[in-house]
């Protein structure tokens, strides 16, 4: 009796997304809200194939608490670029262990590269750019290769160039997807309220937005809310997003 036929090797490549996916997602949840959109994306399509990234910043607890509601198994990734506040990390774990999360991965940079590219860790002082290449953008590349989709945490009003913010964009083959682009300030602190969420410690010493501690300062009323980001710099995002153009309206 001869031998069973060789099943053949095979590589898993992961659903590509297009432009025009997002534009028919995007048409999809037009009338949802994002708890509808959320409920039904991890629960159907996407389950499994999809991480939440968040920052623990200022108002990620907002997202984090929807996804928890939905199923507390969804891998949320965190980039530890070894320069952030102590008390986003305090934030973090608090936050993770009150909501319930099960998988929570955290990504740090590339010691080889830091050794060859930033080996007195003072990139952020002359190269920003590069530091969070470095430190961010391709830690997160590597958290997100098994995925075919991700949930930011951005919000349209955090400033000028995320007016124009799609709730869904194709991001390198996959699909992005922003939740509360279209929410407001006013929204996020009713649902604080509402769900008697913590608050991050810096938020109240006058940093609306919070990224790594050197390239991090305190914003003067009136200001943008990212206003405190790269001060001094004419840099607005870490690299991880593209930013749209004040005034420039999506295409879906």
């Amino acid at each position: 009796m001869g031998e069973p036929a060789r099943k053949l090797d095979t590589i898993e490549t992961g659903r590509v997304y297009t432009a025009a996916d997002a534009a028919a997602y995007a048409a999809r949840f037009a009338r949802a809200t994002a708890q509808e959109m959320l409920g039904e994306l991890l629960t159907g399509e996407l389950r499994g194939r999809i991480a939440a990234v968040s920052s623990f910043g200022a108002e990620s607890a907002v997202l984090l608490h929807m996804i928890a509601e939905v199923d507390r198994d969804v891998p949320v990734v965190f980039t530890n670029t070894q320069k952030m506040f102590g008390e986003t990390l305090a934030y973090r774990d608090e936050l993770a262990e009150r909501l319930g999360f099960t998988d929570l991965r955290v990504f740090r940079p590339d010691p080889r590269l830091l050794r060859l590219k930033d080996d007195k860790g003072l990139r952020w002082s002359y190269d920003p750019d590069g530091c969070c290449e470095l430190r961010k953008v391709e830690p997160l590349r590597r958290a997100l290769a098994p995925f075919d989709a991700w949930i930011s945490g951005r919000k349209g009003f955090q400033a000028s160039t995320r007016r124009a913010m799609p709730r869904f964009e194709e991001d390198d083959g996959r699909l992005k997807i922003n939740p509360l682009s279209a929410w407001t300030k006013a929204d996020l602190d009713a649902y604080f309220a509402e769900h008697e969420l913590p608050r991050h410690p810096l938020e109240a010493q006058g940093y609306p937005s919070i990224g790594c501690a050197p390239c991090t300062s305190r914003v003067q009323p009136g200001e943008d809310p990212r206003a405190g980001r790269w001060r001094g710099w004419d840099k607005v995002e870490c690299g991880i997003h593209v930013p749209e153009k004040p005034g420039e309206e999506p295409a879906f």
